[in-house]
């Protein structure tokens, strides 16, 4: 589990953690969070970070000055180069993948912005709740068997 996942579920679980014990609810009557939700009239943490993270993008893309909260966002290295690996997703990535290449023009018009927030929040919410896949085990196992084959080979030609 990554650090994204880890702080959505730490954030997520705790709030539910405590809606349940309001209610009296416990996890083995399997009630849906949903309904959790609207008996304590609650908004979920997580939707919530995100409007506003959303929200704070606009405002700040349509800022006409040229202030250090905009400098920060278009902020790129001098030397254009990033450390080794898979780079980090940074805000303007994340932003550009959900709105298109074109964000900041659309952040303009702040009814168009505002009703594209929710299809921001679910996609952000989707990704963030997939479980973690079995690819590294199924790396280890195709490792595992070209190895056993390499050596396989390797003991035929030396014989």
């Amino acid at each position: 589990m990554d650090t994204k996942q880890a702080t959505v579920s730490q954030t997520t679980n705790t709030p539910r953690a405590m809606q349940r014990k309001m209610l009296n609810i416990k996890l083995k009557d399997r009630i849906p969070t949903i309904e959790i939700r609207k008996k304590t009239q609650v908004i979920d943490v997580v939707q919530h970070i995100q409007r506003q993270k959303w929200r704070w993008t606009g405002h700040n893309a349509r800022e006409k000055d040229n202030r250090w909260t905009k400098s920060c966002t278009e902020w790129q290295p001098r030397s254009g180069r990033r450390d080794r690996g898979r780079p980090e997703a940074r805000w303007m990535d994340v932003i550009r993948r959900a709105a298109g290449p074109q964000w900041q023009r659309k952040a303009q018009d702040r009814r168009k912005w505002k009703t594209s927030a929710e299809g921001y929040i679910l996609q952000w919410m989707n990704k963030a709740s997939k479980k973690p896949s079995n690819q590294g085990k199924r790396n280890c196992v195709l490792f595992k068997f070209k190895r056993k084959v390499l050596s396989d080979d390797i003991n035929d030609t030396y014989k």
